[in-house]
């Protein structure tokens, strides 16, 4: 019911996310052609990002809420990893095209209304800082995919912050450089996010160990259960954000009745919910009827000559 509450929320707030944000979009283009302002054309630009971000990111909710079939046996969950990596690697290339666009005005720095740039510029840092407000009631700290909208919007506020600091200097002191030196700036930080965002989905994708799971600690969890002599084939992987599964051999002794397996099983599902891991699957085995070894299982079986405990 938890994660149920949370996707929920989730899936609301980026729903709200998105119409503010595609709505200001429109506004700072229409802006932008009045005022003949380049940097709020290119702040739009950025915003169509985070618009595109995040609709991705509500169709990857609402996929993510189609119940498993016989095709996908976990159903449509690990589409919000997938959103997560593209997203990513969305701010890395905005980035770049940031220090591009950059490059150029510092050797050509283009005319600006400035007076209207500030002006929309003002406004659109409080579009953002209501959108980055309501995303960070949500699970950006577990969710990939919401992690990931938010850092958009956090780099179209700081983007915000950048047009008004530049219009300053231009209106000001005339410092018609100040506008690509800002947008650098902002790009290094964006770029600084994407990769992050970039990493962590792919470390899910590739079946990595959640970060807040100590593999070490979970042995050691498990070993602590009286019965359990030793574990092996141990794998922990997350299926989507927030949902740890873990399957494991666990080796038993060889006069334990149903019953007393029944009994492991549940101590072990009740001590492995405490560590965050809702999905779990364990083979028991004896050592004197242990498994064949497989791929998967080779640099982690030991072998029964070895103590029980450690």
């Amino acid at each position: 019911m938890g994660h149920d509450h949370t996707h929920g929320a989730n899936k609301k707030a980026l729903m709200i996310s998105f119409i503010i944000i595609t709505g200001y979009m429109f506004v700072e283009a229409i802006g932008g052609f009045l005022t003949n302002s380049l940097a709020l054309l290119s702040d739009a630009g950025h915003m169509l990002s985070d618009s595109i971000s995040l609709g991705i990111g509500l169709l990857a909710f609402t996929l993510g809420e189609k119940t498993a079939d016989y095709n996908k046996t976990f159903g449509y969950k690990r589409f919000e990893i997938l959103a997560a990596v593209f997203n990513g690697v969305t701010l890395l290339l905005i980035a770049l095209y940031i220090f591009y666009e950059a490059y150029h005005r510092f050797q050509n720095p283009p005319q600006v209304a400035s007076a209207g740039m500030l002006t929309i510029a003002v406004i659109g840092l409080f579009v953002n800082i209501i959108v980055a407000w309501i995303l960070m009631r949500g699970d950006t700290e577990e969710n990939l995919n919401l992690r990931a909208a938010f850092l958009h919007v956090l780099g179209d506020l700081l983007g915000s912050i950048s047009a008004i600091t530049a219009a300053l200097l231009i209106i000001f002191l005339n410092w018609s450089w100040a506008d690509p030196l800002a947008s650098v700036i902002v790009a290094v930080l964006v770029l600084i996010s994407g990769w992050r965002v970039t990493k962590d989905a792919v470390h899910v994708l590739m079946e990595g160990t959640p970060k807040n799971i100590e593999i070490d600690d979970i042995v050691k969890t498990l070993e602590d259960i009286p019965e359990v002599q030793n574990i092996h084939d141990l794998h922990v992987w997350s299926i989507t954000s927030g949902q740890h599964a873990l399957s494991c051999h666990a080796v038993v002794r060889e006069d334990l009745s149903i019953r007393d397996s029944q009994q492991i099983l549940r101590s072990v599902e009740k001590r492995l919910k405490e560590k965050g891991i809702g999905h779990i699957t364990v083979q028991m085995e004896s050592e004197e009827n242990p498994h064949d070894d497989t791929l998967l299982c080779e640099h982690h079986h030991k072998p029964s000559s070895q103590p029980h405990k450690h």
